[in-house]
C-alpha cells in the first residue's frame, strides 16, 4: 500500500513559479514511477510529467521547457518545479505511483498509475 499527500499549491500570479511535493509511504518508493496529472473544472484530468525509478523523464507538450519533475529517494518525495506559470496552467494538479515493469508511452495514461493523492490546488491568475 502506498499513500501519497501532496503539498505546495497555491494562487500566483502568471508567469511565477511554485514547487509541488509529493510525499510517499512505504518502503518500495525507490521501485516505482511517479506521475503528475492535472484536471481542470469542466475537463478530464490530463497527464502533466512522469519519472521512472531510473529517472527517466515524460513531458506534456504544453508544460515542456517550464516543468521539470524530480525525485529524492531518501525523502520518499517526488516534486514538480513549476516556472512561467499560465492562466490555462490552473487546476488541481495530482500525484500518481505507478509499477514499475511500464516503459515509454504507458507513463502519458491515467490507467498506468495504481496510486493517487488527493490533489493540491494551483491557480494561477492573469
Amino acid at each position: 500500500q502506498v499513500q501519497l499527500v501532496e503539498s505546495g499549491g497555491g494562487l500566483v500570479q502568471a508567469g511565477g513559479s511554485l514547487r509541488l511535493s509529493c510525499a510517499a509511504s512505504g518502503r518500495t518508493f525507490s521501485n516505482k514511477a511517479m506521475g503528475w496529472f492535472r484536471q481542470a473544472p469542466g475537463k478530464e484530468r490530463e497527464f502533466v510529467a512522469a519519472i521512472t525509478s531510473g529517472t527517466r523523464t515524460y513531458y506534456a507538450d504544453s508544460v515542456k521547457g517550464r516543468f521539470t519533475i524530480s525525485r529524492d529517494n531518501a525523502k520518499n518525495t517526488v516534486y514538480l518545479q513549476m516556472n512561467s506559470l499560465k492562466p490555462e496552467d490552473t487546476a488541481v494538479y495530482y500525484c500518481a505511483a505507478a509499477p514499475p515493469y511500464y516503459s515509454g508511452t504507458y507513463y502519458y495514461m491515467r490507467t498506468t498509475y495504481d496510486y493517487w493523492g488527493q490533489g493540491t490546488q494551483v491557480t494561477v491568475s492573469e
